[in-house]
């Protein structure tokens, strides 16, 4: 629906007054569910749950298979209108009992959705009345609210990780020395990869949670699993509040009242790292600190020499990217990783845009863009409808973001940085690396030679000599 700012009719006459716009056109973000059913395949033999219609883990499968390219099962209670009046607590019953007898899995997560969460099904007396019925037999069950209307694909993330380490993790008199916590926000498989490798280049053994590296881009199987090796045990799940440290990763996290690593500091005394996503020199120069402080090593030489050639490329390239301007959507984490990336370089993100309503977004993007915020839109809660007005308005030369933003960097002219979640039209979304000197130096790259690929593409002459 179009806003009528003209306030006029056709006729001349005086209308009553502006049209209102629409809630939402081409939404800026994704399901909390979806989230959710994230963080569940990151945890080994778990299987996803959505207890509501079937349309919805047909969804969310469909945008995860698109990413990840892997097989994709989320199991679900299947409402039916009958269901959606009188309530699913029957289908819910026969839908777990489906899911042990052909998963056999280790662990169920049950996330809610709009439909379940609005008829007022009570999820933690349907998962009590199941499991007595059942003399506590079978796998453990934990559950995560998760209705679309309370928050995004990202905010189903972190609420989901902070239900299973409060479910799961145990308080503990004695500290594993050399064993670490990673919190990461919604990250790229060969994110993950890398900071294990990180922490073992410190000496560091490290828990991931959600470690989903593996069950959503694993290898060739011979035959086919019905849940995907891989992820997070929940014996280390348990064993994080003995942990020497944690690590979270995440800008968003900072100041909500509770996530996943306060409430490892608070209830199991694990020491607290709240970092933002390592992307750029200064953010990971935050992490790598942070690394040595737990682990008592100075940097790897073979690190430092990653950062050290990182350093001598924004040398090289600077010229081809200073007082360039970049226009920025996603998950708030990445966007504000991205943000302080990008101003270190020497491009301004004049447009920073997520679908989630996130506290203090301004502040935080504030806190890590340089050059100050005078010419920063920091855009909250907004749709990519919004998005494309700031930016036919704003111009900028670059767009960096999920698949969907293609309709407009087409017609805008400018090129589009596939970054993030959902990348759909491109193979290889979920091997970008982001995090860390290696990481930084792959979308640097990626950052100049999509100025110099537009530079090359608009050019009278067609020069090939940049």
């Amino acid at each position: 629906m179009a806003t009528n700012t003209d306030c006029t009719t056709t006729a001349g006459t005086p209308a009553l007054g502006p049209e209102p716009e629409a809630a939402t056109r081409n939404a800026c973000k994704l399901c909390a569910p979806l989230g959710a059913a994230m963080v569940f395949k990151g945890i080994r033999g778990c299987l996803p749950f959505l207890h509501g219609s079937q349309g919805c883990a047909t969804y969310i499968r469909r945008y995860m298979i698109s990413h990840f390219r892997e097989p994709v099962d989320i199991a679900s209670s299947s409402f039916s209108e009958d269901d959606a009046i009188f309530g699913g607590a029957r289908n819910f019953e026969l839908g777990i009992e489906n899911v042990i007898s052909q998963y056999q899995p280790e662990l169920i997560g049950v996330a809610t959705t709009c439909l379940s969460e609005t008829i007022g099904d009570h999820m933690l007396g349907m998962i009590k009345t199941y499991q007595d019925n059942h003399q506590a037999e079978g796998p453990p069950l934990v559950h995560v609210s998760t209705p679309a209307y309370s928050g995004t694909h990202s905010d189903g993330y972190f609420a989901t990780t902070l239900a299973i380490v409060k479910k799961f993790a145990l308080p503990s008199n004695f500290r594993l020395s050399h064993r670490v916590n990673i919190i990461p926000a919604m990250m790229s498989c060969a994110d993950l990869r890398h900071l294990r490798e990180l922490c073992e280049r410190y000496g560091l053994s490290s828990t991931l949670l959600p470690d989903y590296n593996a069950t959503l881009e694993g290898g060739s199987w011979d035959a086919y699993h019905r849940i995907s090796p891989g992820g997070t045990s929940l014996e280390e799940i348990e064993e994080m509040g003995a942990s020497t440290a944690t690590l979270e990763l995440s800008h968003s996290q900072a100041n909500v009242k509770q996530s996943a690593g306060s409430y490892l500091k608070s209830a199991c005394g694990v020491p607290l790292h709240s970092l933002g996503w390592p992307i750029g020199i200064r953010l990971s120069d935050q992490l790598f600190t942070s690394l040595s402080e737990i682990s008592g090593r100075e940097m790897p030489s073979e690190i430092a020499d990653e950062r050290a050639r990182l350093v001598d490329a924004y040398v090289d390239a600077h010229k081809y990217v200073s007082g360039k301007t970049a226009a920025l959507y996603g998950e708030p984490d990445f966007v504000i990783g991205m943000a302080a990336f990008l101003s270190e370089i020497g491009v301004r993100p004049i447009l920073c845009a997520t679908g989630s309503k996130t506290p203090q977004w301004k502040e935080l993007l504030h806190n890590e863009i340089e050059g100050g915020m005078a010419d920063v839109e920091a855009l909250t809660g907004v749709d990519h409808a919004k998005l494309a007005s700031r930016a036919r308005e704003r111009k900028p030369d670059l767009l960096i973001g999920s698949s969907k933003g293609y309709p407009l960097a087409r017609e805008l002219g400018i090129p589009l940085l596939r970054c993030g979640f959902p990348i759909h039209d491109r193979i290889g979304g979920q091997r970008q690396l982001y995090v860390g000197y290696r990481g930084t130096q792959q979308i640097f790259d990626r950052v100049v030679n999509a100025f110099l690929e537009a530079k090359q593409k608009y050019s009278e002459t067609g020069y090939s000599y940049l």
